[in-house]
């Protein structure tokens, strides 16, 4: 896994955290994950990450109400 990137769109105005999120995703390398750090736990994203081949967990997080990790799922694309 080449590492994991951290995004903080906690305090973003909907849907504005939806869009920078997709907006990371495109931009990942191979093997890297990205962290979403949010207020709120996002519904909507989730139906769009599976569509898109993705897979995520969500956790009650540290540094934020909830951390979002998502990365590619390696068996969508094979």
């Amino acid at each position: 896994m080449s590492g994991e990137r951290v995004i903080d769109v906690s305090e973003l105005e909907p849907c504005e955290p939806l869009e920078r999120t997709l907006d990371a995703l495109e931009t990942l390398a191979p093997g890297e994950r990205l962290c979403v750090l949010h207020r709120r736990e996002p519904h909507l994203l989730y139906p769009i990450l599976a569509e898109r081949g993705y897979r995520w967990e969500t956790t009650p997080g540290a540094r934020s109400a909830f951390e979002i990790r998502i990365w590619r799922d390696d068996r969508s694309t094979s």
